[in-house]
């Protein structure tokens, strides 16, 4: 781990950090959360075991379909794209339905989402940062750290979540039984397909939407070649090719690095971007506005084109040559 502790290092503040006087990335303490690990412990456990004894293809059918909504529709667009990053506005109907999916995909309930990723986040734009928020330790330790456990800064920045949400009964609610909320699925699972349905449209579901997000997350963080960087962070976002299809547009880290606030995660020529189709189709039916795209934001304080590789023989967007050349 890298020592800085004479030094507050700062970047640029999210919109939910109220406070990072003092606060500082490097120290810290990575510590096992019990319920986190017991959580991903028994999914994957029962995932293992009991998924070989159940299997059939209705059972496998239900697995895909219902990853691919939760991850899709709930994660990537409902948690990430709409309550984390506001890139586009929808009816409040909608917004609690697409939350509610991305609940079910069984990483935490709204409010801890929020703070997970903009904790994550916060660390990452700093000029240096704990090898926990960079997944810098090595493959086994970062699963570990990631999927068990959580860490402690010494001095940490305070956070806030808007009124609206934080003060919205239901995910107030959903936040205190977002475990339970598994049971909502896994009764009319049972009841249509037994104990088979529910092994693979819970625990299995649960054991790979969990570990494919961290593996995402720790190869999209890896230092690779890339276009898009953001000077003077210490993490930059890597994008990771042909993979956009199975991760609904989540693996384009680089370019949500670059551009955090747009519905569009896949912008470049051939990115394959399930969850921005998502977003489009809500757009058709008047059921989402005020849709944010590279085109429509400033680009970030620092982002710079990588000049190694603006001119290499690739079409690019006319917009994205105009960035500074690095």
């Amino acid at each position: 781990m890298r020592s800085n502790s004479d030094t507050c290092l700062k970047a640029v503040s999210t919109e939910r950090v109220r406070s990072e006087d003092g606060a500082n990335p490097v120290e810290g303490t990575v510590v096992l959360k019990p319920l986190k690990a017991a959580w991903i412990a028994a999914m994957t456990s029962v995932a293992l075991v009991a998924g070989p004894l159940t299997f059939s293809f209705q059972s496998l059918a239900v697995f895909v379909v219902l990853t691919a909504i939760t991850i899709c529709g709930g994660h990537s667009v409902g948690m990430h794209r709409l309550l984390i990053h506001r890139s586009f506005e929808t009816v409040p109907w909608i917004e609690r339905t697409l939350v509610y999916l991305g609940v079910l995909v069984g990483m935490a309930g709204p409010l801890g989402m929020i703070r997970l990723h903009d904790f994550r986040d916060w660390g990452q734009r700093q000029s240096d940062c704990h090898d926990f928020f960079a997944h810098r330790s090595g493959f086994w330790k970062d699963a570990y750290w990631q999927l068990c456990c959580g860490i402690e800064l010494a001095n940490e920045p305070d956070f806030v979540v808007e009124e609206s949400v934080a003060q919205d009964l239901f995910y107030r609610v959903v936040e205190r039984t977002w475990i339970l909320q598994q049971a909502v699925v896994a009764v009319p699972l049972y009841l249509a397909g037994g104990l088979s349905f529910v092994v693979w449209g819970i625990c299995c579901r649960v054991s790979v939407s969990l570990i494919g997000h961290w593996l995402v997350g720790y190869y999209a963080h890896q230092p690779k070649e890339h276009l898009l960087y953001v000077e003077g962070a210490c993490v930059q976002g890597y994008n990771l090719p042909g993979l956009g299809a199975i991760t609904f547009g989540e693996a384009f880290h680089e370019n949500h690095h670059a551009f955090p606030k747009s519905a569009r995660l896949g912008f470049m020529p051939g990115q394959v971007d399930p969850g921005w189709w998502l977003v489009k189709i809500l757009e058709r039916f008047g059921l989402a506005w005020g849709i944010n795209t590279p085109e429509t934001l400033e680009p970030r304080p620092g982002l710079a084109v990588n000049g190694a590789n603006r001119d290499k023989p690739q079409t690019v967007p006319d917009w994205l040559c105009a960035l500074p050349n690095g």
